[in-house]
C-alpha cells in the first residue's frame, strides 16, 4: 500500500488540540537542558523554518528502511533542521503548571538517539487504520508514548509557548488525552 508509513519516511506531525489546530511538531531555539540540542514546541505550519517541522522515522529494533511501521513499534524521530536537528527526547521535568494537569517530562531534541535509557524512544500507537492489518498509515490518528523509565508519558501540547513563531509548548503526560485531544497526532507527507 502506498499510504503505509515506512521506516526512513519523512513526516510532519500535526497535533489534534482544538479540532486539529494544535500546530505541527517543530524545533525552535537552542535547548538549555543538559544534553539537549533544540527546544520543541508546535508551529502554525510544518515549514516554519527549513526542516524544523520535518521528522525522519527510524526503527529502534533495527527494521530496515522501507519496512512498514506497525502499531506498537518503538521508533526514534530525528528532526531534519540543518540536516540533523537531533532526536525527539524527554529531558527534565515538566513545569509546575503542566504537572498540575498530569504532566511528567519536558521535551526537546538530543544529539544522540538515547541521551539516557529510553529518553529518545517512542512507542507509536494508531487508533485504527484501513485496512486493519496493524500497519500505520499517513493520516491515521496516533499516540506517542515515551519509554524513559518504562513510563515516560504521552507526547502532548500543554500551554502556550513563548518561543518566537511557536504555538504550544510540549511535554509528556501520564494521561493519554487529558483534555481536548492534546495527545492526538496525525502524520502527513511533506510536500515537495
Amino acid at each position: 500500500m502506498a499510504n503505509e508509513l515506512k521506516y526512513g519516511d519523512q513526516i510532519h506531525l500535526q497535533n489534534g488540540y482544538n479540532s486539529w489546530q494544535g500546530g505541527y511538531l517543530d524545533t525552535n531555539g537552542h535547548s538549555a537542558a543538559s544534553g539537549g540540542k533544540y527546544n520543541v514546541s508546535t508551529a502554525n505550519t510544518p515549514t516554519r523554518g527549513k526542516g524544523t517541522g520535518t521528522w525522519e522515522v527510524i526503527s529502534v529494533s533495527g527494521k530496515a528502511v522501507g519496512q512498514p511501521v506497525v502499531s506498537g513499534d518503538v521508533i526514534y524521530l530525528r528532526n531534519l533542521y540543518g540536516g540533523d536537528g537531533g532526536y525527539l527526547d524527554t529531558n527534565g521535568h515538566a513545569t509546575a503548571d503542566q504537572k498540575n494537569a498530569g504532566a511528567k517530562y519536558d521535551v526537546s531534541t538530543s544529539q544522540t538517539r538515547d541521551r539516557a535509557t529510553g529518553t529518545g524512544r517512542w512507542r507509536i500507537f494508531a487508533q485504527a487504520s484501513s485496512p486493519a492489518d496493524q500497519n500505520v498509515r499517513f493520516g491515521d490518528l496516533v499516540h506517542l508514548w515515551n519509554l524513559y523509565g518504562d513510563n515516560g508519558g504521552f507526547l502532548e501540547t500543554n500551554g502556550q509557548s513563548t518561543a518566537t513563531g511557536a504555538q504550544y509548548d510540549l511535554c509528556t503526560n501520564a494521561y493519554f488525552n487529558r483534555s481536548s485531544n492534546v495527545a492526538d497526532w496525525k502524520m502527513h507527507k511533506p510536500t515537495a
